[in-house]
Protein backbone atom coordinates (compact mmCIF):
# COMPACT_ATOMS: atom_id res chain seq x y z
CA UNK A 1 0.00 0.00 0.00
CA UNK A 2 1.43 3.07 -0.97
CA UNK A 3 1.27 6.27 1.13
CA UNK A 4 0.63 8.85 -0.92
CA UNK A 5 -1.53 8.83 -4.37
CA UNK A 6 0.82 7.70 -7.62
CA UNK A 7 0.28 10.92 -9.53
CA UNK A 8 2.05 12.22 -12.68
CA UNK A 9 3.61 14.76 -10.01
CA UNK A 10 5.03 11.92 -8.39
CA UNK A 11 6.23 10.51 -11.46
CA UNK A 12 8.07 12.90 -12.96
CA UNK A 13 10.12 13.69 -9.20
CA UNK A 14 10.69 10.06 -9.13
CA UNK A 15 12.49 10.22 -12.51
CA UNK A 16 13.92 13.28 -11.67
CA UNK A 17 15.33 12.05 -8.05
CA UNK A 18 16.38 8.41 -8.93
CA UNK A 19 17.11 8.55 -12.62
CA UNK A 20 18.21 12.09 -13.26
CA UNK A 21 21.15 11.57 -15.03
CA UNK A 22 19.45 8.71 -17.66
CA UNK A 23 18.74 10.11 -21.28
CA UNK A 24 15.02 10.92 -22.79
CA UNK A 25 15.57 11.07 -26.91
CA UNK A 26 13.11 12.04 -29.15
CA UNK A 27 13.29 11.75 -33.10
CA UNK A 28 12.10 15.11 -34.42
CA UNK A 29 9.88 15.33 -37.70
CA UNK A 30 12.91 16.52 -39.56
CA UNK A 31 14.42 13.19 -38.60
CA UNK A 32 17.47 14.57 -35.91
CA UNK A 33 17.26 13.56 -32.41
CA UNK A 34 16.80 15.10 -29.42
CA UNK A 35 18.47 14.30 -26.40
CA UNK A 36 18.27 15.17 -22.82
CA UNK A 37 17.91 13.86 -18.98
CA UNK A 38 15.40 13.52 -15.93
CA UNK A 39 16.51 16.49 -14.97
CA UNK A 40 16.14 18.89 -18.07
CA UNK A 41 13.04 17.21 -18.01
CA UNK A 42 11.89 18.32 -14.68
CA UNK A 43 13.65 21.67 -14.45
CA UNK A 44 11.34 22.56 -17.92
CA UNK A 45 8.22 20.91 -16.75
CA UNK A 46 8.30 23.24 -14.24
CA UNK A 47 8.86 25.91 -15.87
CA UNK A 48 6.03 25.35 -18.49
CA UNK A 49 4.21 24.53 -15.56
CA UNK A 50 4.76 28.32 -14.06
CA UNK A 51 3.79 29.63 -17.58
CA UNK A 52 0.83 27.99 -18.03
CA UNK A 53 -0.37 29.06 -14.73
CA UNK A 54 0.78 32.81 -15.48
CA UNK A 55 -1.53 32.57 -18.53
CA UNK A 56 -4.49 32.52 -16.20
CA UNK A 57 -4.75 28.42 -16.60
CA UNK A 58 -6.81 27.12 -13.82
CA UNK A 59 -7.60 23.53 -12.19
CA UNK A 60 -10.05 21.62 -14.05
CA UNK A 61 -9.46 24.30 -17.21
CA UNK A 62 -8.78 22.19 -20.59
CA UNK A 63 -5.77 22.60 -22.48
CA UNK A 64 -5.78 21.52 -25.80
CA UNK A 65 -2.23 20.32 -27.59
CA UNK A 66 -1.86 19.86 -30.93
CA UNK A 67 1.48 18.34 -32.09
CA UNK A 68 3.60 15.62 -32.93
CA UNK A 69 4.99 12.95 -30.66
CA UNK A 70 8.31 15.35 -29.76
CA UNK A 71 9.90 16.10 -26.38
CA UNK A 72 8.11 19.71 -26.16
CA UNK A 73 4.77 17.53 -25.94
CA UNK A 74 6.04 14.98 -23.40
CA UNK A 75 6.38 18.22 -21.50
CA UNK A 76 3.19 19.39 -21.57
CA UNK A 77 1.81 16.41 -20.87
CA UNK A 78 3.43 16.76 -17.75
CA UNK A 79 3.15 20.21 -17.29
CA UNK A 80 -0.60 20.69 -18.18
CA UNK A 81 -1.89 17.79 -15.26
CA UNK A 82 0.25 18.99 -13.13
CA UNK A 83 -1.16 22.02 -12.65
CA UNK A 84 -4.38 20.61 -12.15
CA UNK A 85 -5.90 21.22 -15.45
CA UNK A 86 -7.09 18.69 -18.25
CA UNK A 87 -5.16 17.59 -21.14
CA UNK A 88 -7.25 17.68 -24.40
CA UNK A 89 -4.45 15.97 -27.01
CA UNK A 90 -5.77 16.69 -30.16
CA UNK A 91 -5.85 14.04 -33.37
CA UNK A 92 -3.20 16.01 -35.69
CA UNK A 93 -5.43 12.83 -38.74
CA UNK A 94 -9.12 14.90 -38.06
CA UNK A 95 -10.34 17.42 -40.84
CA UNK A 96 -10.36 20.89 -39.81
CA UNK A 97 -14.20 20.44 -39.34
CA UNK A 98 -13.82 17.94 -36.93
CA UNK A 99 -11.26 19.60 -34.70
CA UNK A 100 -13.40 23.05 -34.42
CA UNK A 101 -16.33 20.91 -33.42
CA UNK A 102 -13.96 19.12 -30.79
CA UNK A 103 -12.36 22.47 -29.66
CA UNK A 104 -15.80 24.10 -29.57
CA UNK A 105 -17.50 21.11 -27.49
CA UNK A 106 -14.55 20.86 -25.02
CA UNK A 107 -14.30 24.51 -24.68
CA UNK A 108 -10.54 24.32 -24.23
CA UNK A 109 -9.29 27.37 -22.70
CA UNK A 110 -6.10 27.03 -24.26
CA UNK A 111 -4.36 25.24 -27.58
CA UNK A 112 -0.62 24.33 -27.92
CA UNK A 113 0.37 23.91 -31.82
CA UNK A 114 3.17 22.25 -32.77
CA UNK A 115 5.34 24.69 -35.70
CA UNK A 116 4.11 21.90 -37.88
CA UNK A 117 0.53 22.21 -37.55
CA UNK A 118 0.34 25.95 -37.41
CA UNK A 119 -1.57 26.04 -41.16
CA UNK A 120 -3.94 23.04 -40.30
CA UNK A 121 -4.88 24.30 -36.77
CA UNK A 122 -5.83 28.14 -38.31
CA UNK A 123 -9.48 26.72 -39.10
CA UNK A 124 -9.82 25.97 -35.68
CA UNK A 125 -8.91 28.25 -33.62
Amino acid sequence: MMNYPLTLAQILEHAHRIHGDKQVTTLLPDGTLHRYNYIALYERVKRLANAITQLGIQRGDRVATYASNTYQHLELYYAIPCIGAVLHPLNVRLSPLQLAQIVGEAEDKLIFVDNGFTAQSKAFQ
